[in-house]
C-alpha cells in the first residue's frame, strides 16, 4: 500500500502498515504465549481434556485467539487508533445474508469429499458415530453450542478478526490466507500432547496427524474468504460448518481426510485467489 499523507486540516482515517504490523506481533505473542502456556499445564496434568482439572487449562488454551484480540482491541482504543484498513465490519447487515450459504458450501465440501472417497474404496458415509457424540453430550443444543464455542467463537474474532486484516496491509488476499494458515496449524501443535484430544488419537507423526496440520491451511482459505463476504460472523459458520460435518461423519480415514483437503483447497483458491490483490 502507498504511504498516507497528512494534509493540513485533515485527519487520518486509516491505520499505517507500520502500526498494523506490530499489531500483528503483539498478537501473535499473546495469543501464543496463552494458547500454549495452558496446553503445556493440561499435559503436565495428564487427563483427558473432559476431565476436571485438565479440562479448564484445555478450553482456556482455545481461547488464546480472542484474548489476543481483546488486547489488541483495548490497546488500540488506549491510543485513539482506527480500525485496520482491511477490516470488514460484522454489525447486522447485507453482509449477514452470506452467512448461511457459506455454511452450506463450507458443509458442502466435507460430503462431497466424503462421497469420492467412498467412490474410491474409502469408508462407507455414517451418522451413527456421530449420533452417539450427540447422546453423550446430551443433544442436539449442547453439541451445537460445544461445537460453536471449542473453535469457531473462541478462534475467529482473533485469527480473521484481527490478524487477517492486518495482514493485508501488506499482502494479497491469497498470500495472506496462506500465511495464516501456516500460522495457524502450528498453533495446533499441542494438541497432538493432550491425551484425549482429536489430534492425540491421530498421533502428530502420522498421515492422519500430517494430513489434518495441512489441511488447516485450505481452512484458513475458505474462513479468510468468508470474513471478506460477512466479516467474523461469516468466518464463524464456515468453521462451524466445516467442523460439525466433520465430526458427524466422523471423517478419520486418511483417504477422506486427503479429499476434504483437496476439495476446500479448489475451492479455496478459486474463492480467494480470482478476487486478486
Amino acid at each position: 500500500m502507498l504511504p498516507i499523507f497528512r494534509r493540513k486540516g485533515e485527519n487520518v482515517s486509516l491505520a499505517s502498515p507500520v502500526r498494523q504490523r506490530n499489531g500483528l506481533a503483539l498478537f501473535w505473542a499473546v495469543t501464543f504465549t496463552t494458547s500454549w502456556a495452558c496446553w503445556l499445564v493440561a499435559i503436565l496434568l495428564g487427563g483427558p481434556p473432559t476431565s476436571s482439572p485438565t479440562v479448564v487449562p484445555y478450553l482456556l488454551g482455545g481461547f488464546g485467539p480472542v484474548i489476543g484480540a481483546i488486547v489488541l482491541r483495548i490497546r488500540r482504543a488506549r491510543r485513539g487508533e482506527p480500525a485496520p484498513a482491511h477490516a470488514v465490519s460484522s454489525r447486522p447487515g447485507a453482509r449477514w445474508l452470506w452467512v448461511l450459504p457459506l455454511l452450506l458450501l463450507a458443509s458442502a465440501t466435507v460430503v462431497v469429499a466424503a462421497l469420492l472417497a467412498k467412490l474410491l474404496g474409502g469408508p462407507e458415509l455414517s451418522l451413527t458415530a456421530g449420533q452417539n457424540l450427540i447422546a453423550t453430550l446430551g443433544g442436539p443444543v449442547p453439541f451445537v453450542v460445544s461445537m460453536l464455542i471449542g473453535g469457531p467463537l473462541a478462534e475467529e474474532p482473533g485469527w480473521r478478526g484481527t490478524a487477517y486484516p492486518r495482514l493485508r496491509a501488506s499482502m494479497t488476499r491469497l498470500r495472506a490466507g496462506l500465511l495464516l494458515g501456516v500460522v495457524w496449524a502450528v498453533w495446533h501443535v499441542p494438541l497432538f500432547f493432550i491425551p484425549g484430544t482429536v489430534q492425540a488419537a491421530f498421533g502428530l507423526l502420522s498421515w492422519s496427524g500430517l494430513l489434518f496440520t495441512l489441511s488447516v491451511v485450505p481452512m484458513a482459505l475458505l474462513t479468510g474468504y468468508a470474513y471478506e463476504r460477512g466479516g467474523v460472523p461469516a468466518s464463524i459458520a464456515v468453521h462451524f460448518g466445516v467442523n460439525t460435518t466433520i465430526a458427524l461423519l466422523t471423517i478419520d480415514s486418511p483417504v477422506t481426510q486427503a479429499l476434504v483437503l483437496a476439495v476446500q483447497a479448489v475451492v479455496g483458491f478459486a474463492l480467494l485467489g480470482r478476487r486478486g490483490s
